[in-house]
């Protein structure tokens, strides 16, 4: 599904040195993840548990965490699996 208003152009960091030719050639396309595959999410039961107890520690109302995990196509290729197996709670500073 094209959703125009979420999607944000990409660009590269400008250099001195230009390996290809920047100018646009064809028409505009877009592409999101859900675009081409079936997306599909794993979240490891310890991990989800383990940010659940930091967060009820916490005695902000919010803050700032990092969920980890791997992406991965299926072997169909038809679909892809986000798996987040890790929590960090980060710094405070």
């Amino acid at each position: 599904r094209f959703v125009p208003k979420r999607m944000v152009p990409f660009s590269f960091p400008l250099s001195k040195c230009a390996l290809w030719d920047p100018v646009p050639l064809g028409d505009v396309i877009g592409t999101h993840i859900t675009y081409y595959r079936n997306p599909r999410l794993s979240l490891v039961e310890k991990t989800l548990r383990l940010a659940y107890r930091h967060a009820k520690q916490n005695e902000k109302k919010s803050f700032s965490c990092f969920l980890l995990g791997t992406l991965a196509a299926d072997e169909d290729g038809e679909g892809i699996t986000l798996t987040i197996d890790r929590f960090d709670p980060g710094r405070e500073v």
